[in-house]
């Protein structure tokens, strides 16, 4: 589509430090999104600036700098690790006779790698395709009208505007299919409310292990990975919790620093998911120096996606790195659960999350006896199906008495949804 530079998988990565935090990134984790997209770091060249120039991004310097590092490593391809516009990204492919890879790019291209599913290769299609519509104007030198055929001679339409036409098309029918999607996603979500089946999300900065917490928790084995954005579709599991019942566990996309509003976007459907949980468990590698930032970016893209008033437990992982730190639960002055500590990896602090979570979830489950008639079956096989039965009598008239240990809410809805007579109810 584009007439630019061809890429590789060498590349020399470009990383200036800046003053202000919302310009900010880090030159490790650059490193590591790299390594995750398959990129081999030929050199990494950095430098500091107070605002980056309007032309280039870096200064003139600079960019004279890493034109000769291109030449001496014979580079194919430069990555920086900070958002161009496509101004500058036109002037430093130019400049430097190179392509040239800004971080939402790299980004966009680690999730068109990692996208498995149907749906998630759409979102980043999606998102993809609303990074490019940007990057359209100049993009190409063959902008002449297009000839018609005989009869058909004409002034016509730029190939600019055929390009941009094509785009438009393209977003529109992917939206129309994400529509369907979240359709179908909200159709669950309703079964699952019905059933009244709470929902618990792992949420966290990429590569804090929930993935490896999803599996410990579920007994799932979905993949594991030391490196930036392992997981992208997100997984559902129901698990068993003490003395409540089932809930749900959704595993979600890693968030990062400057996560692309393209991918927020695009991935709404998904993250709807995370918008409509109980509870939700913010996973944070306690090993890591800049935790304290990575907290603050994920709570900020909660924000942006509407979940940020949603009850949180802080899940302080990987403690099996720090040196004398053992698995704790910290509650607030109210006794609520606040903040846990495990590893996941060796399972040190997973039973005590799995009460937190009954606990947070309003599990607590109190004991009752239920009498039914014999034509109330449905509601009978409900109870089974919901494992709250422990205990069932028959009565000489055919009344069966069930003894049942469930939560407050879980009755309260068996009332409302199922006709559930509260005079059959006795402590």
């Amino acid at each position: 589509m584009f007439e630019r530079p061809g890429g590789g998988g060498r590349a020399l990565l470009a990383h200036i430090e800046f003053h202000q935090e919302a310009a900010y990134e880090e030159l490790e984790e650059f490193r590591e999104l790299a390594h995750a997209a398959g990129v081999v770091c030929v050199e990494c060249i950095t430098g500091k600036r107070r605002v980056p120039d309007p032309r280039f991004f870096v200064g003139g310097g600079k960019a004279e700098e890493i034109r000769a590092a291109i030449e001496r490593t014979e580079t194919e391809l430069v990555i920086f690790n900070h958002a161009l516009s496509p101004a500058q990204e036109r002037n430093l492919e130019q400049f430097l006779s190179c392509r040239v890879l800004d971080r939402i790019g790299l980004i966009l291209d680690i999730f068109a790698q990692r996208a498995q599913t149907f749906e998630g290769k759409l979102q980043v299609e999606l998102a993809q395709l609303k990074h490019i519509s940007t990057r359209l104007v100049r993009g190409w030198t063959h902008l002449e009208r297009q000839k018609g055929g005989i009869g058909l001679r004409g002034p016509g339409e730029k190939q600019l505007e055929t390009d941009r036409r094509l785009v438009s098309d393209r977003i529109r029918q992917i939206n129309r299919r994400l529509q369907q999607v979240s359709r179908r996603r909200d159709l669950s979500r309703r079964a699952r409310r019905k059933a009244a089946v709470p929902v618990a999300s792992l949420v966290g900065y990429t590569n804090a292990g929930k993935s490896t917490l999803f599996n410990r928790l579920t007994g799932a084995d979905g993949l594991v990975a030391d490196k930036l954005f392992a997981t992208l579709d997100p997984t559902l599991r129901k698990i068993p919790l003490p003395g409540s019942g089932p809930a749900v566990l959704v595993d979600t996309v890693g968030f990062i620093r400057h996560l692309p509003h393209e991918l927020i976007a695009a991935f709404r459907a998904t993250l709807e998911e995370t918008r409509e949980s109980h509870l939700l468990l913010h996973v944070i590698d306690a090993s890591a120096p800049e935790r304290r930032g990575h907290s603050a970016q994920v709570n900020q893209v909660l924000k942006e996606i509407g979940a940020a008033e949603l009850p949180q437990i802080e899940i302080y992982n990987k403690i099996d790195r720090l040196e004398h730190r053992a698995p704790e639960v910290e509650r607030d002055e109210t006794g609520r659960v606040r903040r846990l500590w495990l590893s996941a990896a060796t399972g040190d602090g997973v039973e005590e999350l799995r009460q937190a979570m009954a606990e947070c979830l309003g599990s607590a489950t109190i004991h009752r006896r239920i009498r039914l008639s014999p034509g109330a079956g449905r509601l009978r096989a409900r109870l089974f199906q919901l494992a709250a039965v422990l205990e069932e009598h028959a009565e000489a008239n055919g009344d069966c008495v069930l003894e049942v240990e469930i939560s407050p809410r879980r009755l309260e809805q068996l009332c409302r949804h199922e006709g559930l007579d509260r005079a059959c109810i006795a402590a």
